[in-house]
């Protein structure tokens, strides 16, 4: 056994051991669990069911992170990516209207879209389309935008009629229990312990439920595949310049989301020759293939988690770290009904005893400071922005200003893609503008005009 992994895995030429790959694998999964509870929670806001949900992230980042693990040898780990996610359910479902069978397909066909691109080894060149600023703006713009959904859903931030949003109310214990759960995963963050968040996670859980606020006895809940295979081209073909917006704003998430992991876990484990990455394209291919798994089991895209990096840090090097790290997510399936407390709605109980009308908002405060720290950790590639010049600053800006207060991802990129545009323009840098860049501002701005 111990030859077969070793010609399977190449473990003695990477410097690395079984040993060290089981520790790596184990410390990628602790640290990106949290998805497994946090998935369900978002995608049953567009009316899926949560068990069905919980089931598909399970099997359908087992069976991307087994691909990872074939096709490149790389310790890196996918799952459904947070905020594609919320793309998927505010945007695509409750914005636009789609229902999630037709969000489904709009993420299969994305993905079909990366398995070409990346059979032709053209999926690491379109990069090169979308300015640096815009790059580094909107994984930070996403991030601002799930930290402050956390914030609604721990009721750290509650409706006002007058300010649109307000503080809420310290009277009631779910905001202070979600503040104390937050610095407790920023302290075991500090100490380096790989399940921070997975803990605060846990921690708020058992708070909630020594109070009574989550109730000890979960919903009633049966294994379901509610989800899979329940794709819809009808309602695409239908509506097809909606769809047609949809497909490509997923595209350039999934690829941004995917090249900064590569080459952040990349760099961090010294993979990186001259600037590239060896085996790219068998991890694109990898990553595009995980997306249309993910997409028939019943699952917002799935793409490769920078959190592999603290696998790596623990001593990964191979695709057998992928393998454990994939066995893990299947390991966690018996538990369903048991883990689905994490999903209980608190909203009704919360908003009237502080005396307010609940109307359409959802509370689901056992995972919010998650959500709240990934936030933060996704808002670190702002630092890149070059902010003193304008031309480059605006459009950051301004990404990240609709993306947040917009209340939507598209609105976000829609708005930094022709901004970037106009003030290139302005500003007379005409040869900072690639001309694919100026048919996607063009077309961003004509969606507005006929389509809003």
């Amino acid at each position: 056994m111990i030859q077969v992994l070793e010609n399977l895995f190449r473990l003695t030429e990477n410097q690395t051991t079984i040993k060290r790959e089981i520790i790596g694998g184990i410390t990628t999964f602790s640290t990106m669990s949290y998805i497994i509870f946090v998935q369900p929670s978002i995608l049953s806001l567009a009316g899926m069911d949560f068990g069905s949900v919980l089931l598909a992230t399970c099997i359908s980042s087992a069976i991307a992170t087994f691909l990872m693990a074939i096709l490149s040898n790389y310790p890196f780990a996918l799952a459904p990516g947070m905020g594609e996610n919320f793309l998927f359910t505010f945007t695509i479902c409750l914005t636009m209207g789609f229902s999630w069978q037709s969000a489904l397909t709009i993420v299969f066909i994305s993905g079909l879209l990366f398995v070409a691109l990346s059979l032709f080894r053209f999926r690491e060149k379109i990069i090169e389309i979308f300015p640096d600023c815009l790059k580094n703006a909107i994984p930070g713009a996403i991030g601002l935008l799930i930290a402050f959904v956390g914030l609604q859903w721990a009721g750290l931030i509650i409706l006002n009629e007058g300010t649109m949003v307000s503080i809420g109310s310290f009277k009631h214990p779910i905001p202070g229990i979600a503040l104390i759960s937050v610095a407790l995963i920023v302290f075991l963050q500090g100490m380096r312990i790989s399940s921070a968040i997975l803990i605060g996670l846990f921690f708020s859980t058992i708070c909630y439920l020594v109070l009574g606020i989550i109730p000890w006895k979960p919903p009633e809940l049966h294994y379901s595949f509610s989800t899979f295979f329940q794709l819809n081209f009808a309602e695409l073909i239908e509506r097809w310049p909606d769809a047609i917006v949809a497909i490509f704003v997923f595209f350039f998430l999934d690829l941004f989301d995917t090249v900064g992991t590569l080459i952040g876990v990349g760099n961090t484990a010294g993979f990186m020759r001259e600037g590239k990455l060896p085996r790219a394209s068998g991890a694109f291919l990898a990553d595009a293939l995980g997306t249309c798994v993910g997409a028939l089991c019943g699952t917002s895209t799935v793409t490769s988690y920078i959190e592999s990096a603290a696998g790596v840090v623990a001593g990964a090097r191979t695709g057998l770290a992928s393998v454990v790290t994939g066995i893990c997510f299947l390991l966690v399936i018996p538990f369903i009904p048991f883990i689905v407390v994490l999903g209980y709605n608190v909203a009704p109980v919360y908003y009237s005893e502080i005396g307010m009308g609940v109307g359409k908002v959802s509370m689901y405060p056992a995972v919010a400071p998650a959500l709240i720290l990934v936030g933060f950790l996704m808002m670190s590639s702002i630092k890149r922005i070059v902010w003193e010049d304008m031309s480059e600053g605006i459009p950051a800006f301004l990404t990240i200003l609709f993306m947040a207060f917009g209340y939507g991802i598209t609105e976000g990129i829609s708005a930094g893609c022709i901004s970037f545009v106009v003030v290139k323009i302005l500003l007379r840098r005409y040869k900072d503008i690639n001309p694919w860049m100026l048919f996607i501002a063009v077309a961003f701005l004509f969606r507005y005009i006929f389509l809003k």
